[in-house]
């Protein structure tokens, strides 16, 4: 491997998150983001998702650095799972290392970490590795696009980005920086596809802010806003209005409370001492002088604007009148969760504006021409699509093409799939049989697929547990059969099929004298899923407890 450079793909190479990406030369290991995914539905109980290290820590002693390239969970949230294992700095902008210092206190790992705060236009010099690190606007300040010089040539890595022609508080992408880098060539270039499908461009920051500076100037009532906690420029824009139309800012939510702190802290929230005000400050100002900045874009059930909604907030409460403006885009998955806030709201009273009714988010990943901009600006000589579902990695190779690429140097990757790039060119290698790791309460890995089936399973069938006591000497019968059922059906009204099972257990109990605990627990377990088919067309978890006394 001495001329050429192995891509290992731990996550966020077809699907939302997780995003993590091994660089590996002959002596060096680079690691640009270490995700986290949040569960689907079906993971039943699991907290978080993180990738597999097991490759990470078989080469540790070849890690060089951890490179950030914003401070989105996506991005870094992983990190608590793999830094007790690796003694290694982490790169960043200061912004994504004070949300990371948080999150690793909150894991008594700050001891462990080294964290190395960036700017804008520095060069990182590592043993194999070169990275600049070019701003990029998203949804969070301070992001990174990189520039990756290694022993086979250049690699840019975009990062999440968008291309804002009207950036707000000099939040922008450097595409002419990224171009200049590229001007003596490019061998690979690896770009976000999160929002492929998307035609133009995504709206820019400056057109959501004289959007809501339209709501605020007709709003006659209190105002609610809900947004993602990091997006500090929209944050910023919320103070502003406030500042203009001669209203507070009261804050509900840990997190929001957190990073307006870091944000202001590191300069990049300002706003008069008197326009941030606690829940109790704020009790005498009329409805029309106050907004509310809350936690719950997603619908989340214990954040502020959820429990505003279910009347279950201790200091706050929803009145007729009230403005709600959910400054946020839907995340797949969510939406019932959502619309079940929204509904709630509608009945106290309040008015709701989402993005599907007015134009009051913009998203932080490139649309379509964005993403064609990014590839005629680095003009690469592969492609590799990152950050996206297996479409969005098809549809943006598509556009590489269409962009000039040649269609053999265009490459779609997923999770495990090792690319070799060297003088011959970009080629597939191992692939690696990655498992997601499963985060459960403070186990890590301990839940596999049949623990997870098992879950599903009670989730959709419910459980029943059948109990007897016999008296090892005589095999006479001490206690039950008792059946107990939970999420099953209910006892009461299904009384005659739980004492028709009762019966059924008697009668394998009287037919096997003697029997062995083992293959007795077997029988009644297989007559009752049996049953329990037949009759009401379930199948519930069935747990047989014979006893011997």
């Amino acid at each position: 491997m001495s001329t050429a450079l192995k891509l290992i793909p731990l996550g966020g190479f077809g699907e939302i998150g997780l995003n993590c990406l091994l660089l590996e030369t002959k002596n060096s290991l680079l690691m640009i983001d270490c995700g986290l995914m949040f569960p689907d539905d079906y993971l039943f109980g699991i907290d978080v998702v993180i990738p597999s290290f097991n490759y990470v820590l078989d080469k540790k002693d070849k890690l060089q650095a951890i490179v950030i390239t914003h401070g989105h969970e996506d991005h870094l949230g992983a990190l608590p799972w793999l830094l007790p294992y690796v003694d290694v700095p982490i790169y960043s902008s200061a912004f994504s290392l004070k949300i990371l210092e948080n999150k690793l206190s909150e894991f008594n790992l700050l001891d462990k970490a080294y964290l190395r705060p960036v700017k804008k236009y520095d060069c990182l010099k590592l043993k194999d590795f070169s990275v600049t690190f070019f701003p990029v606007c998203h949804s969070i300040i301070e992001g990174f696009a990189l520039g990756i010089e290694t022993p086979i040539g250049k690699i840019v890595h975009t990062g999440d980005f968008k291309i804002d022609l009207n950036p707000i508080n000099n939040q922008f992408t450097d595409l002419e920086a990224i171009k200049h880098f590229s001007s003596s060539g490019v061998k690979l270039l690896l770009s976000d596809s999160t929002n492929v499908e998307r035609e133009g461009r995504a709206l820019s920051e400056k057109e959501i802010l004289e959007n809501l500076q339209d709501i605020f100037s007709q709003a006659k009532g209190r105002i609610l806003v809900t947004l993602f906690s990091s997006h500090i420029q929209r944050i910023q824009e919320i103070f502003d209005l406030a500042e203009q139309f001669g209203r507070k800012v009261v804050v509900s939510g840990k997190s929001l409370f957190v990073n307006i702190e870091l944000a202001k802290e590191l300069g990049f929230l300002k706003f008069k001492p008197d326009t941030y005000l606690s829940i109790e400050e704020a009790e005498g100002l009329s409805n029309k002088e106050m907004v509310l900045l809350l936690t719950g874009s997603q619908g989340e059930p214990l954040s502020a604007l959820a429990r505003l909604a279910r009347q279950e907030h201790r200091q706050l409460s929803i009145v007729p009148g009230d403005l709600v403006i959910m400054s946020s885009r839907f995340i797949p998955g969510n939406t019932k969760a959502i619309t079940r806030v929204i509904n709630d709201l509608y009945k106290l009273g309040a008015e709701v504006i989402y993005e599907k009714v007015g134009a009051i988010h913009a998203s932080g990943h490139a649309h379509k021409k964005e993403l064609e901009e990014m590839i005629n600006a680095v003009r690469p000589e592969y492609f590799i699509p990152i950050h996206g579902e297996y479409r969005h990695l098809v549809k943006h190779a598509q556009l590489a093409i269409k962009c000039g690429l040649p269609e053999d140097n265009v490459l779609i990757v997923e999770d495990g799939q090792c690319v070799v790039l060297s003088e011959t060119g970009l080629k597939k290698a191992e692939n690696l049989n990655l498992e997601r790791v499963y985060v459960d309460g403070k186990g890590v890995g301990d839940v596999g697929n049949s623990i997870l089936k098992e879950r599903q399973i009670l989730a959709g069938e419910g459980l029943v547990i059948c109990v007897l006591v016999v008296e090892r000497a005589s095999g006479k019968l001490l206690y039950g059969p008792e059946i107990i059922s939970k999420g099953f059906v209910f006892e009461q009204h299904f009384n005659h099929i739980l004492e028709d099972a009762k019966d059924i257990v008697l009668d394998i109990y009287e037919n096997n004298a003697h029997p062995v605990p083992q293959k007795l627990e077997d029988k009644i377990r297989s007559r009752l899923k049996r049953f329990f088919r037949k009759i009401l067309d379930r199948d519930p978890v069935t747990f047989p407890i014979v006893l011997y006394l």
